[in-house]
Parts: structure tokens; sequence; C-alpha cells
């Protein structure tokens, strides 16, 4: 038969080796998670200044603006 201090080297072994792993596991669920990078998109006011918009404030639906509504938008600004 075997010794008994193996069969307790081995025992002792394999929860160390479980409660290592389970441990790490563990720490997946609390690790602290990075900050995004926050996304950005550069756009042109009116005054024609080049600035970078944070993509959250833009809204999900976009309409195309037409001719008409571009050329008053300029005539306003030169007025």
């Amino acid at each position: 038969m075997q010794e008994p201090g193996k069969m307790q080297s081995r025992k002792k072994f394999l929860v160390w080796t479980a409660a290592s792993l389970s441990s790490l596991t563990l720490l997946q669920f609390f690790k602290v998670s990075k900050k995004k990078k926050a996304e950005t998109v550069k756009m042109l006011t009116r005054e024609g200044k080049l600035v970078e918009v944070n993509v959250e404030a833009i809204p999900a639906k976009k309409k195309k603006v037409t001719n008409k509504e571009l050329q008053n938008w300029i005539k306003k600004e030169k007025s």
C-alpha cells in the first residue's frame, strides 16, 4: 500500500490547485473594468470651426439636409 504521507501531500496539492483556480475565476468578476475611450466625430460649426463631438451626443435617427435648408443656414450666418 501507499504511505499515508504521500496521500496527504497529493490531497493538499489538489486542494491548493483547485483553490487557486477558483480564486482566479472569482478575481475576473471583481476585476476593475477599464474605461472605454470616448469615440468622437469631427464636425464643423456655423462659424466654420472644427470641433470634436462625442458620438453619444448625436441622435441615432439621422436625416439628410436639403439644399434649401443648407442655403438658409448659410444666409442666417452672413446676415
